[in-house]
Protein backbone atom coordinates (compact mmCIF):
# COMPACT_ATOMS: atom_id res chain seq x y z
CA UNK A 1 0.00 0.00 0.00
CA UNK A 2 2.73 2.05 0.28
CA UNK A 3 2.50 2.93 -3.50
CA UNK A 4 -0.62 5.20 -3.05
CA UNK A 5 -2.82 2.09 -3.17
CA UNK A 6 -6.11 1.36 -1.21
CA UNK A 7 -7.48 -2.01 -0.44
CA UNK A 8 -10.78 -2.19 0.80
CA UNK A 9 -14.07 -3.20 -0.51
CA UNK A 10 -16.56 -1.67 -2.16
CA UNK A 11 -20.14 -2.11 -1.74
CA UNK A 12 -22.75 -3.49 -3.56
CA UNK A 13 -24.36 -1.24 -5.63
CA UNK A 14 -27.67 -1.92 -5.39
CA UNK A 15 -27.27 -2.54 -1.57
CA UNK A 16 -25.61 0.96 -1.51
CA UNK A 17 -28.85 2.55 -3.36
CA UNK A 18 -31.03 1.08 -0.71
CA UNK A 19 -28.93 2.10 2.40
CA UNK A 20 -29.10 5.16 1.47
CA UNK A 21 -32.61 5.23 1.07
CA UNK A 22 -32.75 3.45 4.92
CA UNK A 23 -30.20 5.79 6.68
CA UNK A 24 -30.35 9.25 5.03
CA UNK A 25 -26.96 11.03 4.78
CA UNK A 26 -27.19 13.56 7.10
CA UNK A 27 -24.40 16.03 5.48
CA UNK A 28 -24.26 17.06 1.23
CA UNK A 29 -21.11 15.12 0.36
CA UNK A 30 -22.53 11.54 0.23
CA UNK A 31 -19.25 8.90 0.70
CA UNK A 32 -21.28 5.71 1.28
CA UNK A 33 -19.12 3.06 -0.93
CA UNK A 34 -16.72 1.82 0.32
CA UNK A 35 -14.83 -0.42 3.35
CA UNK A 36 -11.19 0.45 3.79
CA UNK A 37 -8.55 -2.03 4.84
CA UNK A 38 -4.97 -1.10 7.10
CA UNK A 39 -2.88 -3.71 7.79
CA UNK A 40 -1.98 -4.32 11.12
CA UNK A 41 1.57 -5.60 12.28
CA UNK A 42 2.13 -9.23 10.38
CA UNK A 43 -0.71 -8.85 8.34
CA UNK A 44 -0.28 -7.29 4.72
CA UNK A 45 -3.42 -9.55 3.18
CA UNK A 46 -7.06 -7.67 3.30
CA UNK A 47 -9.10 -10.39 4.97
CA UNK A 48 -11.64 -12.63 2.74
CA UNK A 49 -15.09 -10.72 3.06
CA UNK A 50 -17.82 -11.49 0.89
CA UNK A 51 -20.00 -9.35 3.35
CA UNK A 52 -20.32 -6.57 6.78
CA UNK A 53 -22.67 -6.27 9.31
CA UNK A 54 -24.18 -2.71 9.63
CA UNK A 55 -24.00 -2.41 12.84
CA UNK A 56 -23.89 1.03 14.08
CA UNK A 57 -23.29 4.52 13.71
CA UNK A 58 -21.53 7.55 14.19
CA UNK A 59 -21.89 11.39 13.94
CA UNK A 60 -20.02 13.94 15.43
CA UNK A 61 -22.66 16.34 14.88
CA UNK A 62 -20.00 18.53 12.96
CA UNK A 63 -19.34 17.16 9.77
CA UNK A 64 -18.53 13.67 9.75
CA UNK A 65 -20.69 10.53 9.47
CA UNK A 66 -19.94 7.15 9.35
CA UNK A 67 -21.54 3.84 9.86
CA UNK A 68 -19.64 0.94 11.71
CA UNK A 69 -19.40 -2.22 10.41
CA UNK A 70 -18.28 -5.81 11.56
CA UNK A 71 -15.92 -8.15 9.31
CA UNK A 72 -15.27 -11.42 10.52
CA UNK A 73 -17.05 -11.15 13.24
CA UNK A 74 -15.79 -8.07 14.74
CA UNK A 75 -16.02 -4.33 14.23
CA UNK A 76 -11.72 -3.99 15.03
CA UNK A 77 -9.47 -3.13 12.03
CA UNK A 78 -5.98 -5.14 12.39
CA UNK A 79 -4.97 -1.60 12.68
CA UNK A 80 -6.79 -1.19 15.53
CA UNK A 81 -9.31 1.42 14.63
CA UNK A 82 -12.87 1.00 13.57
CA UNK A 83 -13.92 -1.21 10.35
CA UNK A 84 -16.51 1.77 9.39
CA UNK A 85 -17.86 3.58 6.05
CA UNK A 86 -17.60 7.07 5.67
CA UNK A 87 -21.48 7.93 5.18
CA UNK A 88 -21.40 11.74 4.36
CA UNK A 89 -19.02 14.74 5.36
CA UNK A 90 -19.89 18.24 6.07
CA UNK A 91 -17.51 20.92 3.87
CA UNK A 92 -14.14 20.94 4.28
CA UNK A 93 -14.15 17.78 6.38
CA UNK A 94 -12.46 14.79 5.12
CA UNK A 95 -13.10 10.89 5.35
CA UNK A 96 -9.83 9.83 6.66
CA UNK A 97 -11.50 11.63 10.00
CA UNK A 98 -13.91 8.95 10.31
CA UNK A 99 -11.81 6.82 12.60
CA UNK A 100 -11.03 9.78 15.12
CA UNK A 101 -14.60 10.61 14.88
CA UNK A 102 -15.79 6.85 16.24
CA UNK A 103 -13.10 6.84 19.15
CA UNK A 104 -13.94 10.22 20.18
CA UNK A 105 -17.49 10.02 19.96
CA UNK A 106 -18.37 6.17 19.92
CA UNK A 107 -21.06 4.86 17.99
CA UNK A 108 -24.58 4.30 18.60
CA UNK A 109 -25.75 0.26 17.96
CA UNK A 110 -28.63 -0.47 15.51
CA UNK A 111 -31.00 -3.06 17.18
CA UNK A 112 -30.78 -5.41 14.03
CA UNK A 113 -27.48 -6.03 11.91
CA UNK A 114 -28.09 -5.68 8.14
CA UNK A 115 -25.76 -7.29 6.10
CA UNK A 116 -24.39 -5.94 3.08
CA UNK A 117 -22.55 -7.01 -0.12
CA UNK A 118 -18.86 -6.35 -0.60
CA UNK A 119 -16.67 -7.15 -3.63
CA UNK A 120 -12.54 -6.60 -2.87
CA UNK A 121 -11.38 -3.55 -4.71
CA UNK A 122 -8.09 -1.42 -4.41
CA UNK A 123 -8.21 2.07 -5.55
CA UNK A 124 -6.09 5.26 -5.68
Amino acid sequence: MGNGRVDGWMLDEQARAELLERFWPRYGRIVADHVTFKPGPGMEQRPEAEECLLVGRADDGEGVEAMVVSIGGSTQRPDGSTWHITWSLGESRHARESNDVIAAHGWQAFPEALRVPLRPASWS
